[in-house]
């Protein structure tokens, strides 16, 4: 899910006359979906940490392909889940705004002045139309929201999401607006979220699925081991054309949809692993969003002040565990109650000022 989007669960009580009776109390969030964000936001974590190691060791790549392959599809297709909802009425619409519009509006502006003081260089020009590193989901998540009420009405909308994400990595003058090549792209897993039902998520949490998730994850790293030298890994990212890959065009359909499948089944024993009930990092996962975009400082901190070339011993096992260590302690710190305290105001605001009553 969208850490911007409220759980459709929850029941949307009207304002009514007090002879009518009270609307029943809102239901209780599923601690699954909770669950799965914060592992999701932590395999985010993860990616991004191993990235430098990956430079030389081919071990690391591995796993650093695995958790490519499925992280941003995973939570994508949560999120396509928890837009059901959306049908373009004015509480939605301000919803949308003050959890997604205006966040990004606040983080493109504080990344840019960022790396202006971090880098202690001159400021790179302000865009808003040029979403900054992690700013690339928000914009992503705006754009498939608004776009929600034609999806549900369409009659083959995840057919259609794969034409238009086959067209997009055929397309290599898209431009950077809104990085639309990368929204593009992901378009189909956020259809198929929107399109799931609960009975989906329960099917892939049946014992037989959870033990055959095991060779599944084992088999895709040693692939991921195979493939490593051999594979341009700009793949994963689903940001590039074919004719930026220096690919052939019949490789669009066939590495669309062979990447989406390897997704799909990769985040189908995810899931299956994600702990059913309340558990001690059930209630990080309402805070997400502000793991996500915080810890993208300390990222790029890590790289321009060349963290991982201080030690040779982080490019030891080691220092695989050490990173590991450290990138899940920080993403969890950055989930927890007193830092979504400190920041509401910039992910969270409610901004009644802005709107009519």
């Amino acid at each position: 899910m969208s850490p911007a989007a409220p759980p459709p669960s929850r029941t949307e009580a009207a304002s009514a006359p007090l002879s009518v009776p009270a609307a029943p109390a809102p239901a209780q969030r599923d601690p699954f979906f909770d669950n799965a964000k914060y592992l999701a936001i932590v395999l985010v974590a993860l990616g991004h940490a191993w990235e430098p190691l990956t430079h030389g060791g081919r071990a690391a790549t591995a796993l650093y392909l695995t958790v490519y392959a499925f992280h941003m599809p995973a939570f994508i297709v949560i999120s396509g889940y928890f837009s059901r909802g959306f049908d373009m009425s004015p509480a939605k619409v301000k919803r949308l705004v003050t959890g997604v519009l205006v966040p990004y509006l606040i983080f493109q502006v504080a990344y840019v002045y960022f790396q202006h003081r971090a880098e202690d260089a001159p400021p790179e020009p302000l865009s808003l139309l040029n979403p900054w590193y992690l700013n690339w989901f928000l914009a992503a998540l705006f754009l498939w929201r608004l776009t929600t009420p034609i999806w549900k009405l369409i009659r083959w909308p995840v057919p259609v999401a794969f034409v238009i994400a086959i067209v997009a990595a055929l397309t290599p003058g898209i431009g950077v607006d809104f990085d639309l090549q990368r929204v593009l792209q992901f378009l189909p897993f956020f259809v198929l979220g929107l399109h799931m039902k609960a009975e989906h998520f329960h099917a892939v949490r049946k014992r037989w699925v959870r033990i055959a998730a095991v060779p599944v994850f084992a088999g895709a790293i040693a692939f991921a081991y195979w493939v490593a030298p051999r594979m341009n890994e700009s793949w994963f990212y689903h940001n590039s054309a074919v004719q930026d890959l220096h690919a052939p065009l019949w490789s669009a359909p066939v590495m669309t949809l062979g990447m989406f499948g390897c997704a799909a089944v990769l985040t189908a024993c995810f899931f299956a692993w994600v702990p059913r009930r309340t558990v001690w990092f059930t209630t990080l996962g309402a805070g997400t969003l502000y793991g996500y975009l915080l810890h993208g400082f300390l990222i790029k901190l890590s790289r321009w002040q060349e963290w991982y070339d201080a030690y040779d011993w982080i490019r030891e096992p080691v220092g695989g565990v050490v990173v590991t260590v450290i990138a899940i302690a920080v993403m969890t710190a950055l989930c927890t109650t007193p830092v979504r305290r400190v920041f509401r105001f910039a992910m969270e605001p409610r901004m009644k000022w802005a709107f009519r009553r």
